[in-house]
């Protein structure tokens, strides 16, 4: 083989080991990506579910539309509420910034996603820009 040949085996070679490094690279990167949502999803469910935190308002939100507790949640605009809210605006965040996958969020919150949509007061509050709920309000379809 002359000089040329060397030259083109070597090349080929080059961009090979190159393509598989690129691809192995982005083997790791997904992986590490799906464990990083696995560990969100994983620790917002124990702050959710495992926790007593949000448990009352989780109940009182759980009935038939627009009860009159569920109302008075609204109104009184409690720290419990409102830790509620924020906790899903920050599950909205998480979503819009893609460390989590809509189907992800569907998969663990969709029910009481759909708590929150159910009930007039909520929606309202939800939608007014003052309440900084941008995210979530967008995350529940709710319009201005």
């Amino acid at each position: 083989m002359d000089l040329t040949q060397w030259k083109i085996v070597a090349e080929m070679v080059y961009y090979g080991s190159a393509i598989l490094a690129a691809l192995g690279a982005l083997f790791i990167y997904r992986r590490n990506s799906r464990l990083e949502r696995a560990r969100w999803l994983s620790t917002l469910y124990d702050k959710f579910f495992e926790s007593d935190r949000y448990k009352e308002v989780r109940d009182i939100l759980d009935t038939i539309a627009n009860t009159d507790r569920v109302n008075e949640l609204v109104i009184k605009e409690e720290a419990k509420f409102t830790d509620y809210l924020n906790f899903f605006e920050f599950v909205a965040i998480l979503t819009v910034s893609k460390q989590l996958r809509h189907q992800e969020v569907d998969d663990l919150f969709n029910y009481y996603l759909e708590c929150l949509k159910r009930h007039d007061r909520v929606r309202e509050y939800i939608s007014r820009e003052e309440n900084g709920y941008e995210r979530l309000r967008k995350l529940l379809g709710i319009k201005k």
